[in-house]
């Protein structure tokens, strides 16, 4: 779910996980965070991993988070990162700190944060003049990141993915399993050689789609929803922007030039390496082998306290056939 909307849904019952927040708990946060009085405190519809509010105060509008599976461990890379990359003049929620300068609070016994309300809307029908402003920001925040200096693993990478596979084969078909087990084991075999060893890494978002970019128009206003984020290769979080951005919805077909946008975009800023162009098919299965999977574990392992209708596991596995079938050529 997303941290930034432009118009406050209504709470209701379909909201995933909610932690409820008082008005009076609320205004004890914004004393604690130096923001003003509190004006509103809206729940906003629809997260699935985390409880979130709009929060207007007489300082502005922001958003207030209580993370009901990430960790006080975990939370630190995340918030920390954002903080990194708006300091570097990414446009991205940037987490406000108390008195004492930190960041990651505590709220009715649970993690949580206030990051700054973004600007805007998703763009869900995006053309190649929003595709090539997201490339073009990926790269800048790509680059931005290089000098970051906490590290976390990409937490849903290949040995995730080698974890989970097990746990949803009982649930597809036969068709379907073959196709998970030959995929897995080819990015497994892609993975152990020397041009996948050469691709740069850094901070990457690794969940860039397009209801976590924020326009105005055609004017990008911000990245956000970082909770998925790890250092990992760059160029798997081209092959998840590829794979959302740039294709037919309903088909998963690739739109060359929406792709072609995204990339002269990205490269106009960070040109591709020879492994990453090399190695840019097998990461575009590899982003949709992930969704795919992670997908079917939300649809037929849901987590306690997991109210809303997950995500159609089926729109990955169109994906990742597609990219079997159609490589892109480059």
């Amino acid at each position: 779910m997303s941290l930034s909307m432009t118009h406050p849904p209504d709470i209701c019952s379909s909201m995933a996980v909610f932690t409820e927040v008082l008005d009076s708990q609320a205004q004890e946060l914004l004393e604690q965070l130096q923001l003003g009085d509190l004006q509103s405190l809206e729940g906003i519809q629809g997260g699935i991993e985390n409880t979130n509010y709009f929060l207007t105060s007489t300082q502005g509008e922001f958003v207030l988070t209580l993370f009901e599976r990430l960790t006080h461990t975990q939370l630190p890379f995340y918030l920390y990162l954002m903080k990194h990359l708006a300091s570097r003049g990414i446009p991205v929620p940037d987490p406000q700190a108390d008195r004492q300068g930190d960041i990651l609070l505590t709220l009715c016994g649970k993690p949580a944060a206030v990051v700054n309300r973004l600007r805007g809307r998703s763009q869900l029908q995006p053309t190649p003049v929003h595709c090539a402003t997201v490339g073009a920001m990926l790269a800048r925040m790509h680059l931005a990141g290089q000098d970051f200096g906490r590290e976390q693993p990409n937490l849903r990478g290949l040995s995730w993915w080698a974890d989970t596979v097990p746990l949803v084969l009982p649930h597809v078909n036969e068709d379907q399993a073959r196709l998970l087990q030959q995929e897995l084991a080819f990015q497994q075999h892609v993975a152990a050689t020397s041009a996948y060893a050469a691709l740069p890494c850094g901070p990457i978002h690794a969940d860039l789609f397009r209801d976590n970019v924020m326009f105005e128009g055609e004017t990008l206003t911000g990245f956000f929803d970082f909770y998925f984020a790890g250092v990992d290769r760059w160029l798997f979080d081209i092959a998840v922007c590829l794979n959302d951005w740039c294709i037919e919805h309903s088909t998963a077909a690739y739109l060359p030039a929406h792709g072609q946008a995204f990339l002269q975009a990205y490269q106009s800023v960070r040109p591709l390496q020879a492994a990453e162009r090399s190695l840019l098919n097998p990461m575009l299965r590899a982003g949709a082998l992930r969704f795919w999977i992670s997908r079917l574990w939300d649809f037929y392992l849901p987590r306690e306290a997991n109210l809303l209708q997950p995500h159609d596991p089926t729109h990955f596995e169109r994906v990742l056939r597609q990219r079997v079938l159609h490589p892109l050529a480059l």
